[in-house]
C-alpha cells in the first residue's frame, strides 16, 4: 500500500503544481484587456450566433475557474471571473466552452462518446477502489486467489477502467474545443496578437489539467491491476 500511496501522492503534486501554473496565467492573462472591449458572455454569445447556434444559453455560474456546457439543457455557464470580464482570459474560456456548444451541435464524436459515459462513471468512479480493495482483502483473508474475491476486485478494476477511458476520452475533447475557439478567435479578428497569444497560452494549461488527470487515472488502474493479477502468483 505504500507504493499506491506514493503513487497518489506524486499525481496529486503535480496535479496541484499544473493547477495553480493554471491559475497564475489566468491571472496574468486577466490584465491583457480585449481592445474589443467585449465580456466573456459577448464573446460567447457572438461565438455561438457566428456558428448559427440558437437554442443555447450563456449563463453566469459562482466559483472560480468554474466554467463548462452543459448538454443537457443546453447552456454554455460562465465563471464570475469570465462572464462579465474583457481580457484575453475570458475570451479564452469563453470561446473554448462554446467550442463545446459547436461539438455538440455538430454531433461531435469524441463527445457523444463522452456523453455516453457519463451515466456509467457517475455511478462506478466513485466506488471502485473500494470495490477493488475488498476484493484484493478478500482474496487475502481467504487465501484463494481464483476465489469469489479475486471475482470482485476485478469488477472494480473494471469500474475503474471506465474512469480511466473517460479521461482519455475527455482529452481529444478539450485539445479540440480549444483548437476551435483559437481559430474562432484568429479568423474573426477578435484579438490583437498579445491577446491571441494570451488566450493560447492559457488554454495550453488548461489541457494540461486534463492530461495530468487522465495519466494518474491510468498509473492508478495499472497499479490495481499488478496487484490483483500479481497476487495470483
Amino acid at each position: 500500500m505504500m507504493t499506491y500511496y506514493i503513487l497518489i501522492g506524486g499525481i496529486a503534486l503535480i496535479s496541484w503544481m499544473v493547477s495553480n501554473k493554471l491559475k497564475s496565467k489566468f491571472k496574468k492573462y486577466s490584465k491583457v484587456h480585449l481592445r474589443n472591449g467585449m465580456s466573456g458572455a459577448e464573446i460567447a454569445q457572438k461565438m455561438l450566433d457566428d456558428h448559427g447556434i440558437r437554442d443555447v444559453k450563456v449563463i453566469s455560474t459562482p466559483g472560480m475557474l468554474t466554467d463548462h456546457y452543459n448538454p443537457k439543457n443546453k447552456t454554455v455557464n460562465l465563471s464570475e471571473g469570465v462572464y462579465n470580464q474583457r481580457n484575453a482570459s475570458a475570451a479564452a474560456v469563453a470561446a473554448h466552452e462554446c467550442g463545446h456548444a459547436v461539438q455538440h451541435a455538430q454531433a461531435y464524436e469524441w463527445l457523444t462518446m463522452r456523453s455516453k459515459l457519463v451515466p456509467v462513471v457517475s455511478v462506478t468512479s466513485g466506488m471502485s477502489t473500494w470495490v477493488v480493495f475488498g476484493g484484493i482483502m478478500l482474496m487475502a483473508a481467504t487465501g484463494v486467489a481464483g476465489g469469489i474475491g479475486f471475482y470482485i476486485a476485478v469488477a472494480g478494476l473494471i469500474m475503474m477502467g471506465f474512469a480511466t477511458l473517460f479521461s482519455f476520452i475527455t482529452l481529444p475533447v478539450e485539445y479540440d474545443a480549444s483548437k476551435r475557439a483559437l481559430v474562432w478567435l484568429k479568423q474573426k479578428n477578435m484579438v490583437s496578437q498579445e491577446e491571441y497569444s494570451g488566450a493560447e497560452d492559457a488554454l495550453k494549461w488548461a489541457a494540461r489539467t486534463y492530461l495530468v488527470a487522465a495519466l494518474g487515472a491510468l498509473a492508478s488502474l495499472l497499479y490495481w491491476a499488478l496487484q490483483i493479477f500479481g497476487g495470483r502468483d
